[in-house]
């Protein structure tokens, strides 16, 4: 009989438990129990159905734009497919959309526009159905009717037009109407036609700012309305009367409403029985319903102060806009204080109708 077994087996005393063993490095460690509680992972279940990709809406290009004398603005869209709750990627990013706008000059426009018109505004729909369509079909080079418009600045119409005549005679026609000819000019000889030094340095910043490239009659066909008005509104002399009237009458543009135009405030006080003329903001809430034609309703209220406004309009011609000067002029005495002291971006209101007479009433 073994001594040693016989004695392990009587000794009555415990023995502490044994420590572990270290596991070894080819001991495999998922079969060792962890005091550490683990989280289930969690499956992503994936919708068995999946929306098929929409087929790409063709996009306008620049030949089809050029092709109607339409601008194409580019305005971002964001992307549907992109999940609100991760971060943006530049490939997820906004698409750029472009959207043509076509002057009121482009077949159909206007026929759009008094639909638009009708169905938004039931008082401006009455007077729509008591006038005839308005006509924009006027063209001339962007640099030709800027010239234009500071030459009949704080003029009666056959006065500016008197000066337009023989400033075109002294460039040599209405096609030599161009930035070197105009500097080419002395302030002697603007003078002998009448123009002042004041007009005078007004053509000479014009024809400067197209020179030096800041201008040009492509770029400003192409800018949209924001970008051209800050761009003219640069250029001594002109301040956004003239650039809204450039806009409507020049450019064609269908979305522009001329907030400090007298014969415009004087129609929408009367259409919507205001008791005094409406200031600019207001104007630009009540014709909010107008957008984007907002051209065409302010032609609208220039003949409607034709109709209403009797010996105050002074009764416009047939095509509207000599009238228009002389609703301008019946102001004119009773504004002549107050219009010194404007600044010049913000031109006195007693200038109705000068740019229009040159530019439609032609």
């Amino acid at each position: 009989m073994n001594t040693t077994s016989t004695m392990a087996a009587e000794d009555p005393t415990p023995k502490p438990p044994s420590p572990s063993p270290s596991p070894s490095p080819n001991t495999d460690l998922s079969q060792i129990p962890s005091k550490i509680p683990i989280r289930p992972q969690k499956i992503r279940k994936l919708s068995p159905t999946t929306t098929p990709p929409e087929h790409p809406q063709p996009q306008p290009t620049i030949a089809d734009a050029d092709a109607s004398k339409s601008i194409i603005l580019s305005t971002p869209t964001p992307n549907p497919t992109t999940p609100k709750h991760r971060r943006r990627n530049p490939s997820h990013s906004a698409t750029q959309t472009p959207q043509i706008i076509k002057p009121l000059s482009s077949s159909g426009e206007i026929a759009a526009a008094l639909n638009h018109l009708r169905n938004s505004d039931p008082l401006l729909s009455a007077l729509i159905a008591t006038h005839p369509p308005p006509t924009f079909d006027t063209h001339q080079p962007p640099f030709l009717a800027l010239s234009k418009s500071i030459l009949y600045q704080q003029l009666a119409y056959k006065a500016g037009t008197s000066i337009y005549t023989r400033f075109v005679s002294l460039c040599g026609g209405e096609n030599a109407v161009v930035p070197e000819t105009v500097l080419s000019l002395s302030p002697q000889q603007l003078k002998q036609i009448g123009v002042s030094g004041r007009k005078s340095s007004y053509l000479f910043d014009l024809a400067n700012k197209f020179k030096n490239g800041i201008l040009s009659d492509e770029s400003i066909v192409k800018m949209d309305d924001r970008s051209l008005f800050t761009m003219l509104s640069m250029v001594k002399g002109i301040g956004s009367w003239s650039v809204h009237m450039f806009m409507i009458f020049s450019l064609h543009r269908p979305d522009v409403l001329p907030v400090s135009d007298l014969g415009v405030r004087k129609g929408v006080q009367v259409l919507y029985s205001l008791n005094e003329l409406p200031r600019p903001s207001q104007m630009e809430q009540l014709c909010a319903k107008w957008r984007p034609y907002r051209s065409v309703g302010a032609w609208y209220m220039w003949r409607f102060v034709e109709g209403k406004g009797g010996q105050a309009a002074g009764g416009l011609e047939n095509d509207g806009f000599e009238g228009q000067q002389r609703v301008g002029q019946t102001e004119q005495g009773q504004q002549q204080q107050q219009q010194q002291h404007q600044s010049q971006l913000l031109e006195p209101i007693t200038n109705i109708g000068n740019l229009g007479a040159c530019i439609w009433g032609q």
